[in-house]
């Protein structure tokens, strides 16, 4: 019997809730959702993965029936599912004794708290950029302020690993970073970049850079390694023309953009993690611990579709872009990267800090990150 129940049937919380029923009286599940204040349809689900089994089911009718003191513990499942917790974690906290449980609740209020603060944070840039674009057709005859890019590149091969399978690159107008895995990794990730670098010397318009920019991914794609040599890279890129950035990206590499209001992520990973973090089944402080962690759903690879994220993003004097594979990420928070970023002089002595501090966090994977300047030309 776990805590709640247990304190349910000494009559814990009240025994007033347990005054309609005679004891040892059992309640249809309708009765039970009344009381509850949950649908007969989520005791079914509960029912189904074990959260919330009945006490008695009928086996010739299949009914469900529910003992008084299983109240507790549906209206705690209740509460917590209006705080939006998930029905995992919901099944630890329901295991857990009512002054471990407020803890646990306590942490994972925490934990949506920093998530909102997140999602404020990205919420805060999809408003400027979207007011960027607003202003660039309201008012097309102002002119954008030249850029010019400072940007630096730098790759290690980490404390355990023993190749480096990333690659980097940072020009003019290019920047990129792919992350390869398999026996041919190395190579696949030097191939995904290299198949971007014509870009630089093509004379494009900002109409053109997605389609440029795809187009050359695609074409990386397509002299992917064969699927039976089980082989691929994720590809990162952002392709400039004046202010305007095209940003491809595919896989869990990442970009971030550091702007007067923060350090802000602009990709979103193509993991099995991450889907099961918007999906609610796993917490983001579960994830780095998963079995799967490094399953990709989306990647430069022949076994997998060709599926990319583009987006278009106006770039201002002074903002400072990192591109990075998770040998940075999975190693480094957010708030460190972003101190870094902030207190650099120069984007090559961002790229060298960074790479010194994953060492110091262990390295167990390879590194490669881009940090690039926005300055007026």
């Amino acid at each position: 019997m776990d805590g709640w129940t247990e304190a349910a049937g000494r009559g814990a919380y009240g025994g007033a809730d347990m005054t309609p029923y005679e004891d040892g009286q059992l309640l249809t599940i309708g009765a039970f959702a009344r009381a509850s204040r949950l649908s007969p349809k989520a005791l079914r689900l509960y029912d189904e993965l074990g959260l919330l089994p009945p006490a008695q089911v009928d086996p010739h009718s299949g009914y469900r029936h529910y003992a008084p003191a299983q109240l507790e513990r549906a209206r705690l499942v209740a509460w917590l599912r209006r705080l939006g917790m998930p029905l995992a974690r919901i099944r630890e906290v329901c295991e857990l004794a009512p002054a471990a449980a407020a803890g646990a609740v306590a942490a994972y209020w925490a934990q949506v708290e920093a998530d909102t603060e997140a999602r404020r944070d990205l919420a805060a840039f999809l408003v400027d950029q979207l007011k960027r674009k607003d202003t660039d057709m309201t008012s097309p005859r102002t002119p954008r302020t030249p850029l010019t890019m400072r940007c630096a590149a730098l790759t290690d091969r980490g404390l355990v690993r023993p190749a480096n399978q990333d690659a980097a690159y940072a020009g003019p107008r290019l920047l990129a970073v792919a992350d390869g895995y398999g026996p041919r990794g190395g190579p696949a990730a030097t191939a995904a970049i290299d198949a971007l670098k014509g870009l630089e010397h093509q004379d494009l318009t900002s109409e053109d850079l997605l389609g440029a920019l795809e187009g050359a991914a695609r074409r990386a794609h397509r002299a992917a390694p064969s699927a039976d040599e089980a082989t691929g890279s994720t590809l990162t890129a952002l392709l400039r023309s004046g202010s305007r950035l095209a940003l491809l990206h595919i896989g869990d590499s990442r970009a971030y953009v550091l702007r007067d209001s923060g350090l802000f992520r602009i990709t979103h990973d193509h993991s099995l993690v991450q889907s099961l973090i918007d999906e609610g089944r796993l917490t983001p402080e579960e994830a780095p611990a998963h079995p799967q962690r490094a399953l990709l759903l989306r990647s430069l690879d022949a076994d997998t579709e060709f599926t990319p994220d583009v987006q278009l993003l106006e770039a201002r004097p002074g903002e400072r872009y990192l591109l990075c594979t998770d040998g940075l990420t999975g190693v480094l928070p957010t708030e460190t990267i972003q101190d870094v970023l902030t207190a650099a002089d120069t984007p090559d002595q961002a790229v060298r800090e960074l790479i010194r501090l994953a060492h110091e966090a262990g390295a167990p994977d390879n590194v490669a990150c881009v940090v690039a300047e926005m300055t007026a030309a």
